[in-house]
């Protein structure tokens, strides 16, 4: 039987009558945020925030599946007010704060690839400052119940795995694609991340309906 967040989310999971025309400057400042990227031809950035996206979306596929077979509840939902709730732990405020994430990771990184910030190589060391940020701010949403957690081994009292499971992969292949050496590479590492997520969704989804 679902838990209470995860029935609170499944009454809004893609309801139309859900829509907010916020959708839609929030849509315009990502592709803004992305013309950018294109107009200077810092394809590093660029690609590496489109790496970080498409992650994310396999995180999503397999947090709806977690549900799916269990019927109990999602690692993480996401139940309260939404302009769009496109699965049951990812809503349409979340999909554009990550579509632009990596960019905003990407450009903190250090020019120098060989860099040590306090003995640690400076891409896993702000993968994992990132992951670790990015974790207290879930904090503060699961508090107010934005974002809700129903195991005991994915909570603020053991956030080690929510690091690890939650973040730290979208910033080291975010970095790992931000570093390949040429734009070829770039494409065929992001193409070959939005093939698998397309491909989860079109059978795990659209076929099975199983999200």
């Amino acid at each position: 039987m679902p838990t209470e967040f995860a029935r609170q989310a499944l009454e809004n999971l893609r309801d139309g009558s859900l829509f907010n025309w916020t959708v839609i400057p929030m849509l315009v400042v990502v592709i803004y945020i992305y013309a950018v990227e294109v107009e200077r031809k810092n394809w590093n950035v660029l690609f590496a925030g489109l790496a970080l996206w498409g992650v994310d979306w396999f995180n999503e596929i397999w947090n709806s599946l977690v549900f799916h077979f269990t019927q109990y509840a999602p690692v993480w939902a996401a139940p309260g007010d939404t302009a769009f709730l496109i699965l049951i732990g990812l809503n349409i405020e979340i999909s554009m704060m990550f579509a632009f994430l990596g960019i905003v990771a990407a450009k903190l990184l250090p020019a120098d690839r060989s860099l040590r910030i306090l003995g640690i190589p400076n891409r896993f060391f702000m993968a994992l400052t990132l992951s670790i940020f990015c974790v207290i701010v879930e904090i503060f949403l699961n508090a107010v119940d934005a974002l809700t957690w129903d195991y005991a081994w994915w909570n603020a009292r053991w956030p080690f795995l929510i690091v690890v499971f939650g973040y730290l992969h979208f910033f080291v292949i975010a970095f790992w694609v931000h570093d390949m050496k040429s734009v070829a590479a770039k494409a065929r590492a992001v193409g070959a991340i939005y093939a698998f997520d397309a491909l989860c969704l079109i059978v795990f989804g659209a076929l099975l309906g199983w999200l």
